[in-house]
């Protein structure tokens, strides 16, 4: 059986969806502090400093994404189901950022969050993979998405050593 292509730009509706939920969810957690003035913002810091930082990795992610599907006119069901994948790796993030927070930010709430940094790396891995594999078909494969495919290897093996770093 042959397979079945859809629409990137379904995927990318549904993909462009659900990272606003995450972020929605991120920023709902954010809270106005007891204190007034700056003793209050000094208070949520930290607060600030881990969403700021799990804003920062949805943003790149999102953008990443947004290239790599812009790349392909089709999706198959290898890409389907990476990008389900990943964007359920994706979705943990608020979880992980709250158990940071509620945590105090102790050794095993921040490897725990490197961690789940590296599936979300990997997952999303799997998705370049699988569109990579669609253009190398095509023949639109190009120097650039194996040098993408190294910076990509780098930035997990960095989320990977933040773990024995967070102790």
């Amino acid at each position: 059986m042959a397979d079945q292509l859809a629409s990137t730009s379904r995927l990318e509706a549904f993909s462009d969806g659900v990272i606003a939920v995450i972020i929605t969810i991120m920023v709902l957690e954010l809270k106005v502090p007891r204190a007034n003035g700056f003793a209050g913002l000094r208070d949520i810091l930290p607060i600030l400093v881990i969403y700021f930082i799990s804003f920062s990795f949805t943003a790149i992610y999102w953008l990443n994404h947004h290239h790599l599907v812009q790349r392909i006119e089709q999706a198959d069901q290898r890409i389907l189901s990476a990008n389900l994948g990943f964007l359920f790796c994706l979705s943990l993030l608020p979880f992980f950022t709250s158990y940071v927070l509620e945590k105090e930010s102790d050794a095993f709430s921040i490897s725990l969050y490197a961690a789940s940094m590296v599936v979300t790396g990997f997952s999303f891995l799997l998705l370049r993979l699988a569109i990579e594999r669609r253009l190398r078909i095509a023949g639109r494969l190009q120097r650039l998405d194996v040098a993408g495919q190294r910076k990509h290897l780098v930035s997990l093996a960095l989320y990977a050593l933040a773990i024995p770093l967070a102790y």
